[in-house]
């Protein structure tokens, strides 16, 4: 496979676990950190923009949160805000200390809550040259009950049962109750909106990706349900790129605009479609704009840094 021949496995530590991640060499100094939404895993969510990214010049780290995937942590399938924040610091950090970057021109990509994570970066990690949310989870109660419209009573009141069960088991040290990403309305799934249930065709389209597990802890729905990461955006301290769809239902592209006009530096593209349209039939013009923004502020804009680094940091270390 081709793709095997462009990049290479490399674990990061962080939080007394390892973070695994792929690895694409660029040639031009400039790196771009790469983490999929909620629940999925580095190959789904970010092979089809990375290997562009990469196309282009830019080295690509695209990485598995905890508990997550290829990386460590146990319970599995929790997705934990704070502990995912804490990720990206670490994943941040390797990608500065990669050999071929310059620590200078360092980009953050994300969609839908790793898209919402993205206002938060990008006001926490003054290493950062740029950020790009796509399709960001910029308010998750004003998308929670957008997304109580697409369910039925039956299936909120299953849902917010099951969600406060698997918390509560989560302080006793109980295995997490697990729920599907999506499913349709009146089942106990993280979305049940019409545009929600696009994710497996958008992302694996022929079981390109078998060993994607598509299911979460249920107590993940009420984390996110409570999630705000857009208020963040007026403390960003880079230029942000935030992609928007404007027919997307699961995440909503209102809160991500309103978050980027309160940005000092932001920037926004809209798109026809609903939330996985960049990955579909908006995949161009998505693209197209991402690397616009990347070469304009890592490239041809970038702060002179300090140099490439001669070595990588010795906690990062390559995987077959």
């Amino acid at each position: 496979m081709r793709m095997s021949m462009e990049r290479e496995k490399v674990r990061f530590p962080s939080g007394g676990t390892e973070c695994a991640a792929w690895h694409y060499p660029g040639t031009n100094g400039a790196c771009v950190v790469m983490a999929a939404g909620g629940g999925v895993t580095k190959e789904p969510g970010t092979d089809r923009f990375a290997t562009r990214f990469h196309a282009a010049g830019f080295s690509v780290l695209a990485f598995d949160y905890r508990r997550l995937g290829e990386s460590g942590g146990a319970p599995r399938q929790i997705l934990n805000i704070r502990e995912q924040l804490a990720d990206w610091r670490a994943a941040i950090a390797c990608a500065a200390a990669l050999p071929e970057v310059d620590p200078a021109r360092v980009a953050a990509w994300g969609f839908s809550a790793s898209g919402g994570h993205i206002f938060e970066v990008a006001a926490s990690a003054p290493q950062l040259t740029a950020a790009i949310a796509q399709t960001p989870l910029a308010d998750g109660p004003v998308a929670s009950r957008r997304a109580m419209t697409y369910q039925t009573p039956w299936g909120m009141l299953r849902l917010t049962v099951r969600g406060l069960l698997d918390a509560a088991g989560g302080l006793v040290g109980r295995r997490p109750l697990l729920m599907p990403l999506a499913g349709p309305p009146g089942t106990v799934a993280v979305l049940t909106t019409p545009d929600g249930n696009d994710g497996d065709r958008a992302l694996n389209p022929g079981n390109r990706y078998p060993q994607w597990r598509q299911e979460v802890a249920a107590r993940t729905a009420l984390s996110l349900s409570f999630y705000r990461p857009g208020r963040q955006a007026a403390k960003a301290r880079c230029p942000l790129l935030v992609v928007v769809c404007d027919q997307d239902r699961s995440a909503l592209p209102g809160p991500a605009v309103a978050a980027a006009r309160r940005a000092p530096q932001a920037e926004v593209v809209h798109l026809p479609g609903g939330h996985y349209a960049p990955f579909m039939d908006a995949h161009e013009p998505a693209i197209e704009a991402e690397l616009a923004f990347l070469q304009r502020h890592l490239v041809d804009e970038a702060p002179a840094g300090d140099g490439v680094a001669a070595t990588a940091d010795p906690s990062v270390r390559s995987r077959s």
